[in-house]
């Protein structure tokens, strides 16, 4: 399943991965942007609708629970840009991460993570 995010649904997402399930008062007062609640009850309908989201009654009000996980949002939307943006290929996007101002110990953390990630799939063998 391909997962495709708005710049507001993801927003909303994200308040939702941090929080856990939420009301909309809840994800309202969670967002950075002042929005209207009627908005972000408009927002969670449609990512209902999508499969992203579910809903719970409690009350009057409902509880909007992530269906879509944060690693597999995170893998499509890397997937896209490095399509996009590099051709397809995972070296490109890498190359230009380290590339960006990271600081020495930064890239010595990515640098053990790779070197895990490659002992992980020699062990693997």
């Amino acid at each position: 399943m391909e997962i495709r995010f708005t710049a507001r649904e993801l927003d909303i997402m994200g308040v939702l991965w941090n929080r856990g399930p939420s009301t909309v008062a809840e994800a309202l007062e969670a967002l950075e942007d002042e929005l209207a609640y009627n908005t972000v009850l408009t927002m969670l309908k449609v990512m209902e609708g999508k499969g992203y989201v579910s809903r719970l009654p409690e009350g009057r009000a409902h509880r909007y629970a992530a269906e879509v996980e944060r690693e597999a949002a995170g893998q499509s939307a890397l997937g896209r840009v490095t399509d996009s943006l590099f051709g397809g290929s995972p070296e490109e996007l890498l190359l230009h991460l380290v590339d960006t101002d990271l600081e020495p110990d930064e890239l010595r953390r990515m640098r053990d993570l790779l070197d895990d990630r490659i002992r992980e799939m020699e062990d693997d063998k």
